[in-house]
């Protein structure tokens, strides 16, 4: 039997930080922590100073977790960042004007696109990057849907990016993919009241003040629609192309065909769509429902020239797994809906566009 989230919890909240007395959990010494089946990780984030200090807490916490019927094996990390150290002010920075710049490191940068909210464009990003991950690629995820960010949540990843300069970002990462997002820099039920100015500066400086490192492919989560976040997006970084997501549903195929002109008018090619949702099929007796439309997606790529990249389904798994931080290609990975990432993966790859 597997263990649970919750069960590791109670057991760290056992483990006390000697210096300020409470439980390493209520400390907030624990980040990114993730249990996949018997497989427990999870990072500890120190003051430098106290790294002689803190590895018996480390070498308690594992030991304690070891004793956990259900736990095959556990990985903790102690991460030190400086104590002045804080995230830089995103909200102070204005938009300069530039050309499209290359981002120190990243080989590609696909943007994922939809037109209208609600067609899963943010789960195929999560579950895209993730794919791509497991197939050997380098990944960076840029969350740059700022009004909605979903995918601190979706990839399983908390706590604050650290900058050791007030300048440069240090991301997160899990499943294989580095991420940043501005939901790493506000509460969850916080929300950005931003004018288009403050975002575009936010958006430059998580493009080109990420310490992204060396990365294959770079992912960028749009938000829905055609406005100042995809806009600067196409104008400040060289965009190898955009992938359109959409339902069958011609609602948002009209809303998606408006996504497609902004980018032709920008200048940034399409690589293909991607039919989201597009048949259920009943858990009790098998029989497939296309409740949005059959098709649709398939055919308005057809009169773009631009190949459907993949069909994916609508099923109860990819959605729990999404909302429990580890995307189905993670969670289970030998099931249909995750094939169909993988699939969508080496698709990519084998085009030479991931």
């Amino acid at each position: 039997m597997s263990v649970t989230r919750d069960e590791i919890l109670v057991t760290l909240r056992g483990v006390t930080d000697p210096i300020g007395g409470q439980d390493i959990v209520t400390a907030g010494l624990v980040r990114a922590l993730t249990v996949d089946g018997g497989t427990v990780r999870f990072v500890m984030e120190i003051d430098p100073a106290r790294a002689k200090t803190m590895e018996p807490v480390r070498a308690q916490a594992e030991a304690r977790l070891r004793a956990l019927s259900g736990v095959q094996s556990v990985s903790i990390v102690m991460t030190a960042h400086a104590a002045a150290s804080a995230p830089p002010d995103l909200k102070m920075k204005p938009a300069t004007p530039q050309g499209p710049e290359k981002i120190a490191g990243v080989d590609r940068i696909l943007a994922i696109a939809s037109g209208k909210g609600g067609v899963g464009k943010s789960t195929v990003a999560a579950n895209l990057a993730t794919a791509l991950a497991a197939e050997g690629r380098r990944v960076g995820l840029l969350d740059a849907d700022v009004y909605g960010p979903s995918q601190p949540r979706m990839l399983g990843v908390s706590g604050r990016p650290a900058s050791p300069d007030g300048k440069t970002i240090l991301p997160l990462r899990n499943h294989g993919v580095t991420l940043m997002s501005l939901g790493l820099m506000t509460q969850e039920n916080e929300a950005v009241v931003w004018r288009g100015p403050m975002l575009m500066g936010a958006l430059q400086q998580m493009l080109f003040q990420v310490q992204w490192g060396a990365l294959d492919v770079l992912i960028v989560d749009l938000p829905p629609g055609t406005g100042d976040v995809q806009m600067t997006l196409t104008q400040k970084a060289n965009v190898d192309g955009a992938i359109i997501v959409s339902t069958p549903q011609d609602i948002a195929l009209l809303d998606a065909r408006k996504g497609i002109d902004m980018f032709n008018k920008m200048g940034t090619p399409i690589i293909g769509m991607i039919e989201n949702m597009a048949v259920h099929v009943c858990s009790r007796c098998g029989h497939e429902e296309h409740i949005f439309g059959q098709g649709g997606v398939r055919a308005e790529a057809e009169k773009l020239g631009a190949p459907l990249l993949a069909e994916i389904p609508l099923h109860f798994d990819i959605r729990t797994a999404s909302d429990g931080g580890a995307p189905i290609v993670v969670s289970k990975s030998a099931s249909p809906q995750a094939q169909a990432f993988r699939n969508l993966a080496r698709k990519l790859i084998e085009t030479g566009q991931a």
